[in-house]
């Protein structure tokens, strides 16, 4: 099946991956050339939960492209409010918009959406599943500033368990020579199982460890992440993680020169206020870079041709197996009508719209 929704960044190839990123620098260096590039298309993004940065990003660079924008911020500001279905939606704003960025907390949704979309969609996260969009801000970072995506010793901090930004960012760094991962997390917010065979299977070497300082001393790259709150069912539960793990200059002093700290924001009380001043603290510029990841995404999903697009496998359509993941868009009610796709790998079903083991 072929088709320009992006779900995830796997199922982009290295080669369209690497154009987009070489797009971006041109646009970077060279905005004035794409100020018409999106001249008479309309861009719907959707936003069932808080975003500043993802949201403000896809507008200014559909706007910096020339192009206009219409959504919502807000569901309850829209039908959702009066319980209309993701499949509605979708089906009438694809009908208004050329393009669609969509957020949405429910795990697997985004790819629900695009079932129903006649335009090109984009997932802009799935609940604790994927943020492909972030990736691709995180890799035009290591590219700009590190210069390549390969031999990289990168660490990552915080909440692995629910972070779509480092699940996302791990499957894509696998797909290049040489790169490992030092996984910082508390026993209780470890990386899912998924993740860990992906790793595995590209025969990339990780190490788990529960001490920052301990961890940042051979690293190029440290991606912080924040504890999300809203991720767990209980303020107990949060309490009990949050300011675990905070980067400040103490801590710094122990990396590389080199050294590149990265985090999608926003932070919380994970990297202390003093590092914002260290020439290795790229944050900030990350979130610069990814506006025109996003520019060069949006001008690709937009051309005619059809040689940015995306191939995936044909999903297996099964009654007698449910999706064992509670957070997952099929278990949702009012999502009925959605056909239960699963996937075969290693011997093992899993549930197509959210990657979890299939009961």
């Amino acid at each position: 099946m072929k088709h320009k929704n992006l779900i995830d960044l796997e199922y982009m190839t290295k080669e369209q991956l690497e154009q987009t990123i070489r797009l971006a620098g041109v646009i970077r260096q060279r905005p004035d050339v794409y100020k018409h590039a999106c001249d008479g298309k309309i861009m719907a993004t959707l936003f069932y939960e808080p975003s500043t940065r993802t949201q403000m990003s896809f507008q200014t660079a559909m706007m910096r492209l020339g192009g206009k924008i219409i959504g919502f911020d807000n569901p309850m500001n829209s039908s959702v409010a009066k319980g209309e279905n993701i499949k509605d939606t979708i089906t009438v704003i694809s009908g208004y918009a050329d393009i669609i960025a969509m957020r949405h907390p429910t795990e697997g949704s985004a790819k629900a959406a695009s079932y129903y979309s006649s335009v090109p969609l984009i997932n802009c996260g799935d609940g604790g599943h994927f943020h492909p969009t972030q990736t691709l801000t995180d890799v035009v970072t290591l590219s700009f500033e590190k210069g390549r995506l390969d031999h990289l010793r990168i660490g990552l901090c915080g909440d692995l368990l629910n972070g779509r930004t480092v699940h996302s960012l791990i499957n894509t760094m696998c797909r290049f020579e040489g790169n490992s991962f030092v996984l910082i997390s508390t026993k209780e917010l470890s990386v899912p199982p998924y993740i860990k065979e992906i790793m595995e299977k590209a025969g990339c070497e990780y190490t788990e460890i529960d001490n920052l300082k301990d961890a940042i001393k051979d690293l190029d790259v440290l991606y912080m992440t924040r504890i999300q709150r809203e991720r767990f069912s209980s303020e107990e539960e949060y309490e009990s993680q949050k300011g675990v793990f905070v980067l400040d200059k103490e801590k710094l002093s122990y990396a590389k020169d080199d050294l590149i700290v990265l985090h999608p924001l926003p932070r919380v009380d994970e990297i202390a206020i003093e590092v914002d001043d260290d020439p290795r603290a790229c944050y900030f510029k990350q979130a610069e870079y990814g506006m025109y990841g996003r520019m060069a995404l949006i001008v690709l999903l937009l051309r005619a041709e059809d040689s940015f697009s995306f191939k995936t496998p044909d999903p297996i359509v099964s009654e007698a197996h449910k999706c064992s993941n509670p957070k997952c868009i099929t278990n949702d009610p009012q999502q009925f009508y959605l056909p239960r796709n699963f996937y075969k790998k290693s011997g093992k079903v899993y549930c197509d719209y959210c990657d979890h083991i299939a009961e």
